[in-house]
Formats: C-alpha cells, structure tokens, sequence
C-alpha cells in the first residue's frame, strides 16, 4: 500500500499532519519550506519543472495546503486564497453567470451578504434569503431554471442556525443547482458536508483552521474535478491567491486544529452553561444546548457543537455594549476561531453592513468567539461583566 494510500484510510488528526506534503528528498525536512519566488527555471521553454512556472499560478507552499485541505474535507482538490471572500467572489463567478439567481442563509456573515448583494449584483447576480434550518422555505426560494446555487452557513453567523446540508443537497439538485457550504464556524474536524452531499465547502481559512489570529486566508474544496478546473482557472486570472508565507502558517495552524477544537468544545460547553443559568441573559444561542431548535440535526452532521456562542441580554442594546465593555480576558474584537477568546456586538461590529435589511440581527445580541484559555477564567470573565451591567 502506497504512502497516499495509507492516508486516504487515516484519521482526521493523521491526515491534518502529513496529507499534501512529503519530507523534503534533498534535505528530509519534514514542514514545507516557504518558497519565497516568483518565478522558477524551465527546463527548456514551455519545459516547466513539476508544473511549476509562476507563483500567482502555482507554489509548492501553497500546493501543500492545498492537498491538505481537500484531504481533511474529504475532497479531490483545494484551493487557497488570501482571504475568505476572495474565495467566494472567485467561486461564485466560476459557478454563476449574470442573469443566475442564488439563495443565501437570512442570517448570513454580513461581509458575504455585501460581497452578494453590493458587488456581484451588479455583476447581474440576483438572490433570495431563506431560513437555512428551513427546508422547505429554502425550496420556496427556488426560481426554477434560474437558480443556480443554494448557499448555506453551518452553523451560521452570528445566530447559529443549523441547516440540515443532506437535505438541502436533495432540495439543490432537483433544481439542478449546487449546493454551497460555509464550514468557517464548524471547521473540518467538526464536520465535512461533501460527504453529506454538497458540491462545495468555502471557509475563511483565517478563523479555525489558521487558528491563532496571524493570517488572513481562504479555501474552496471541491469533489467535481470538472469544477475544480474552472476554480482553478478564474483563481489564476484573478490572481486572489495565498501568499508562500500565508499559506505556510494555515497550513501549521491545520496541524493542530483537532486538539485545539476539542479544547473549543470542551470550554464552550462550560461557558454556555453558566450563561443558561444567569439572570442578565435572556436567551443563550448554541447548537450544543438541548433547546437549540437545531439540536438534533447538529448532532447528526456535526462530531461535536463547535466553540461560538451568542446569546442576548435582558436590558438591551445598552447592557450587551457594556458586557461587552468591561470583560477583561475576552477581548473586544472582530473575526473568531483563534486562541484567545473574543467578544463582539454584531449590529455595531461584524454585521453592522446589514443594518435595516432583512437580515438585521438583534441589537441585544452578543456573540462569543470561546477560547482555549482556562474554561473557570473564561466564566468568571463574563460573570463580572454582566454582573456590572
């Protein structure tokens, strides 16, 4: 059995560690160097040396995080870019042309929603929002012949809804549309929707699976090799793509994800249920707790519920600013996934872009980005916090 083949058989962690990279022959390094060139000697003109001619089109660094990636998603090809949205501008124009119509989660990132509703519509690209953990309302957003792409968020951003990705894969493909899935909040130890149906995972690279708050970073992973060659296509003409040394530390942040969202898990547990129990929270928003409407449909996709929580306050717009004020060791922040623990007011911060649309969030809503630090820390951060408001 070959070294490839041992690896398609391994586990998550194994696979993390070693898929897209082989030890160095010259030097047996066993981490990727970063190849810091532009350019590479051809043997001979049109003779390039293992495919390689110029770094905006290929660059081992960035192949290895690449062949990571599909292999952790379970996919047949990666692509890496320099942010999350680059990666759905690019594939979204590789999917979709004008006059196409895509359906998107009523509570999606607010950086996808402008990216969609502010830029590629005036590419010609209309679309629809839907409740994701509602099937049917997803397939009422339907325009037969005209959609496209049905666009999911699992769990989404910032109210942790839950869209059931086997059944919207069945919902998408009868209308002869693709189904898209935004993995950025579970990551791919948590859950891999392209063995549950859909044609595309996209993440934002910069959250979990770089995981320590230093790179900026986005992928798209694939099964179809047929898509995949028009991905790759419009990632070279375009020319969004991970720089040598960004692509480097994803790929040492994927090294480490397993244990660390294991850590995520285990400390967000804890924290969601101190939040249940205190008398300042009216509404604690988390895929793990046995009242999350998507509790049972998390459990089937998901190995566990992931390390955001949001959760809304009792005295309003005023009260989640001040909690979010005066924590000491959740720090005040935009972006997720790191480390370190964060707290954010969506409607000022992350998803202030949707303000007065239909996917305004709740002025009293306070999302958690919960940490690897020590969980009693993290709960008598938030305890002195809420006790002050």
């Amino acid at each position: 059995m070959s070294e490839q083949q041992h690896l398609d058989k391994a586990g998550f962690e194994t696979k993390a560690i070693h898929a897209g990279y082989e030890p160095d022959p010259t030097t047996g390094a066993v981490i990727p160097p970063i190849y810091a060139t532009t350019t590479y000697k051809q043997d001979g003109v049109g003779g390039l040396r293992n495919g390689y001619e110029y770094s905006r089109s290929a660059n081992p660094t960035r192949t290895a995080l690449e062949g990571a990636l599909a292999a952790v998603e379970d996919g047949e090809k990666g692509f890496a870019f320099a942010s999350g949205l680059a990666a759905e501008d690019t594939l979204i124009r590789s999917l979709m042309r004008p006059g196409d119509h895509m359906v998107i989660p009523d509570d999606a990132y607010g950086g996808t929603h402008r990216l969609i509703d502010k830029v590629e519509s005036q590419w010609g690209i209309a679309h629809t929002p839907a409740q994701v953990a509602d099937v049917d309302a997803v397939a009422a957003a339907i325009r037969p012949g005209k959609t496209k792409v049905v666009w999911v968020e699992t769990p989404t951003n910032p109210l942790l809804n839950i869209a059931d990705i086997s059944a919207l894969a069945t919902v998408a493909h009868e209308a002869g549309a693709r189904l898209v899935v935004d993995n950025t909040f579970a990551s791919p130890y948590l859950q891999q929707p392209l063995t549950l149906g859909a044609d595309v995972v996209v993440h934002s690279t910069t959250k979990y699976v770089g995981g320590h708050s230093d790179v900026v970073g986005g992928a798209v992973i694939v099964r179809d090799l047929g898509l995949a060659e028009k991905i790759g296509y419009l990632q070279n003409a375009a020319g969004a793509i991970a720089d040598p040394f960004g692509a480097w530390l994803t790929l040492r942040g994927l090294k480490t994800l397993a244990v660390r969202m294991d850590r995520h898990c285990d400390n967000a547990e804890r924290v969601a249920d101190f939040l249940t129990s205190h008398p300042k929270v009216g509404e604690v928003i988390y895929p793990g707790l046995e009242t999350h409407p998507g509790h049972t449909t998390a459990q089937k996709q998901m190995k566990r519920f992931g390390g955001m929580i949001s959760f809304r306050v009792t005295g309003g717009e005023a009260a989640a600013l001040a909690v979010c004020e005066r924590t000491k060791i959740f720090t005040l922040g935009e972006s997720l996934g790191g480390v370190e623990s964060l707290i954010e007011h969506p409607g000022r911060m992350t998803h202030a872009s949707v303000a007065g649309t239909d996917l305004e969030v709740p002025a009293d809503l306070i999302r958690l980005s919960v940490g690897i630090e020590y969980a009693e820390d993290l709960v008598a951060d938030l305890e002195q916090a809420l006790d002050q408001s």
